[in-house]
């Protein structure tokens, strides 16, 4: 199978990792980290993350915005309304129109409320974003945000900062087979293993933040996670063996001496 290039919103990446910027220890952990992980890419939550006070230690002065893509994102945003103003804020603040929608519904789980999701999804397209948008493992939904015209499909894995890894590989499946806009495994990838395996499900790429972040040693789990994508990317390509129910030995056991 031919590989080809990861392009969202018209933009071509190398790396087919997404890191985040929150519960690092501090700044620059989040630098080394992105670095090892070579990732082209971070999420910025920008209700907790210091992009704009000079007062204080600003992301802006460790990952440089003419560097890495920035990607401002809705984390706690629990309405639809507080998506699009928060995003229309990081539009003001920093030229950003590519962004990362998230629309939670319940604090114990974050589960997206797909239906303020969609309607978030329209207004922010409506008004010029380019949007990749978290969603549920839901096929349909993931399909009705393609019509909508979203630039990115990002399916969760499992519940946020969870670490419990794909919990719903029929689903991610589904929705990979089906769209042709890049799919994205966001929340619930908890080590290599995990990343590995949505890229061999067929996955453009994954984006992840507490597996690295809250990881005992966040620069080496980076490392790992870059190899964790490459891996399970080139394992796809190449189409893994059948399964089969009995052995089938490599070499043939008929002309034994």
């Amino acid at each position: 199978m031919q590989d080809t290039p990861l392009i969202i919103a018209g933009r071509e990446y190398a790396s087919r990792l997404i890191i985040g910027t929150g519960k690092y220890r501090d700044y620059a952990q989040n630098a080394a980290a992105l670095k090892a992980s070579g990732a082209e890419m971070v999420t910025v939550a920008m209700r907790r993350v210091n992009v704009m006070n000079p007062d204080e230690p600003m992301l802006v002065d460790f990952i440089k915005p003419d560097e890495t893509v920035y990607l401002p994102n809705t984390a706690g945003c629990f309405t639809g309304e507080d998506a699009v103003r928060t995003l229309r804020l990081a539009r003001e603040a920093g030229g950003w129109s590519l962004v990362k929608l998230e629309v939670l519904s319940d604090p114990k789980h974050l589960y997206p409320d797909m239906e303020e999701t969609m309607r978030a999804a329209k207004m922010l397209l409506d008004d010029g974003f380019d949007v990749m948008v978290y969603c549920s493992d839901d096929p349909v939904f993931a399909r009705k945000l393609e019509d909508l015209g979203c630039a990115a499909i990002m399916p969760l894995g499992a519940p946020i900062g969870s670490g419990l890894g794909l919990q719903n590989k029929v689903n991610i499946r589904l929705i990979v087979e089906q769209s042709s806009v890049p799919v994205i495994v966001d929340a619930g990838v908890g080590t290599a293993s995990d990343a590995t395996e949505a890229m061999e499900l067929g996955c453009d790429g994954v984006l992840m933040n507490t597996a690295i972040a809250e990881a005992q040693d966040p620069i080496r789990m980076a490392r790992a996670m870059k190899h964790a994508v490459i891996a399970g990317r080139e394992a796809y390509l190449a189409g893994r063996m059948a399964k089969k129910r009995y052995a089938d030995p490599s070499s043939p056991l008929a002309g034994l001496i």
